[in-house]
């Protein structure tokens, strides 16, 4: 009789997962697949995107290049997989060149699901961890872009699924050390040691520090296996680059080391403010890191503390690094998700009966600044971009619509104090933002003379002129472009004149004042300019990284 129990248990516990799975998949098709190719490609995409076209092109998948030149600074499987996508279909297709990245991020939500999962033993708090995860603002953005980032923690959190079991169980040993190395391979594949410093490490520090590490007498060979594979898997390409290009990994390797200390430097304290992050999440986040105040209230006390010193170990060892980037913090934000999970847990618990202002004040203020921000939006962007609508006007009747009725229902769930209603309406929320918003995001488009490159070749034939850059490339240009493009002139008096009689050079406003001068000697006519700011020149916002002005070079007359 206990062992049917037992097996009745188990087997409703395997269907709820399997439940909660399903929703985390139709979540993740809202918040991450639709309209893939809406928001126009950044840098580091552009740096993936070329350095996947010339994998293509030259079919050179070891030594990669960008421009021709290598690009050895990141590890190459973000862009082995982006390549392949492209491959099937279509260097054409932004959708493709970006679900890699969508996939991925599928990836280590499912694995972030398992392992909470297994860890407390409460599905429901790994269901709205894993929800609090994919809506919060830098891992969506991340989960949507076709850069390195989301690869290295997708895989890092399968490694630390494995990992887990192999320090809190006495079976399968091999088993979980092997799938464990693979999985930190993989992610050291995708962007080096970043994932294992700002994820891995601060997990096993906080797995020690709480759980500590028992049982380890039978498990001494299979870690020497884990460590051994590991190291094999994450530096074969390394030792590859080194044996047959030793000079340019030697070139590559000190400017990147001098980087670290020396580019984007910030102190120590400059991620205070990590969990603004989270973005829609920003209340809980800061509650959830109220650990005197939550820790008696959440349903599993070593986990949470568990899940607090991941986070803020995570944020520490980020700190220690003289180069700082808000985009760094994406590690931070999977721990932090665990966290802010339990105390939304808590909140579906206690929240009804709550009636001290300074716990409910909170809740009050999240939830009522989504919900009304749902019922205003109508007004305040009809009121500021009514005169532009055009042909966005059906998008921007939709999202009025859908952000109108879910933020009256959050408002609704609020006032009548049921919690779970308003969490999964705010998840909604962030969902019909993103399909029926971002359609509409050429809105933002005022930029009258936009015009990116890949005009430029049609120029290039119609004038039988061949086009150089002047100093540095910019990634976007160069993907937007299509090929590979040649630089006429370096600096430091090293000067590459082409030797053709008449030549189109590429210039920004920023280097201009050094064009002219070394070109003094030609005929020099601006043709035309490309641009692919969505504001114009002379406007807050215009990046002039991202302008050229054409000049056509031809011999004195």
């Amino acid at each position: 009789m206990h062992a049917i129990f037992i097996y009745g248990e188990k087997n409703t516990k395997m269907k709820l997962e399997t439940k909660h799975i399903l929703w985390l998949l139709v979540a993740c098709a809202a918040i991450f697949f639709v309209h893939l190719d809406a928001l126009p490609v950044n840098i580091m995409e552009a740096r993936n995107f070329v350095t996947a076209r010339e994998i293509l092109f030259d079919d050179n998948w070891l030594l990669t290049t960008i421009n021709g030149d290598a690009r050895y600074q990141k590890p190459p499987l973000p862009t082995w997989l982006t390549a392949i996508s492209a491959s099937i279909f279509g260097l054409e297709s932004l959708y493709a060149l970006r679900l890699p990245a969508v996939l991925l991020a599928m990836f280590g939500v499912y694995f972030f699901y398992r392992f909470i999962s297994k860890l407390t033993k409460h599905s429901e708090l790994a269901f709205i961890s894993s929800l609090i995860l994919i809506t919060s603002f830098y891992f969506t953005f991340a989960g949507r872009n076709g850069q390195w980032d989301i690869f290295t923690h997708g895989f890092m959190m399968a490694a630390i699924y494995f990992l887990f079991q192999f320090f809190s169980t006495s079976e399968k040993y091999y088993r979980n050390s092997l799938l464990t190395a693979l999985f930190i391979g993989l992610s050291f594949m995708s962007k080096g040691p970043v994932s294992l410093y700002a994820l891995l490490l601060p997990f096993v520090f906080a797995y020690g520090i709480v759980f500590k590490f028992r049982t380890f007498q039978k498990k001494w060979l299979p870690l020497l296996l884990l460590l051994v594979v590991a190291f094999v898997i994450s530096g074969w390409w390394y030792w590859y680059t080194y044996t047959f290009d030793p000079e340019n990994v030697a070139r590559i390797t000190d400017k990147e080391t001098a980087n670290w200390t020396s580019y984007n430097v910030k102190p120590f304290y400059y991620y205070w403010s990590f969990f603004i992050q989270t973005g829609l999440w920003t209340i809980p986040a800061f509650i959830s890191l109220l650990y005197p105040y939550l820790k008696n209230k959440v349903c599993d006390k070593k986990a949470y503390l568990f899940s607090f010193l991941w986070t803020i170990l995570s944020v520490a060892l980020l700190s220690i690094i003289p180069e700082k980037k808000q985009r760094y913090l994406l590690p931070v934000i999977l721990p932090l998700a665990f966290n802010i999970g339990f105390y939304i847990e808590y909140l579906f618990r206690s929240f009804s009966e709550m009636r001290n202002v300074r716990e409910s004040g909170p809740v009050f203020l999240h939830f009522g600044i989504v919900g009304i921000v749902g019922i205003l939006f109508p007004f305040v962007a009809g009121y500021l971009f009514w005169d532009m609508l055009g042909d966005y006007l059906f998008w921007y009747i939709a999202l009025s619509a859908a952000t109108s009725i879910v933020g009256y229902f959050i408002l609704f769930s609020l006032y009548y104090r049921r919690i779970k209603s308003a969490f999964y309406a705010t998840i909604t929320f962030t969902a019909v933002i993103l399909v029926f918003g971002l359609p509409s995001i050429g809105i933002l488009n005022t930029n009258p003379v936009q015009k990116n490159m890949s005009q430029l070749a049609v120029w290039e034939k119609k004038n039988d002129i061949t086009v150089y850059e002047f100093s540095a490339f910019t990634p976007e240009f160069l993907w937007f472009y299509g090929d590979k493009m040649e630089k006429v002139y370096i600096g430091d008096s090293k000067e590459l004149r082409p030797s053709d009689d008449v030549f189109g050079v590429l210039v920004n406003t920023q280097t201009e004042k050094w064009f002219l001068p070394a070109f003094d000697t030609y005929d020099l006519e601006m043709v035309d300019e490309y641009d692919l700011n969505p504001m114009p020149l002379g406007e807050k916002g215009h990046n002039k990284r991202l302008h050229r002005y054409l000049y056509v070079v031809s011999p004195k007359q």
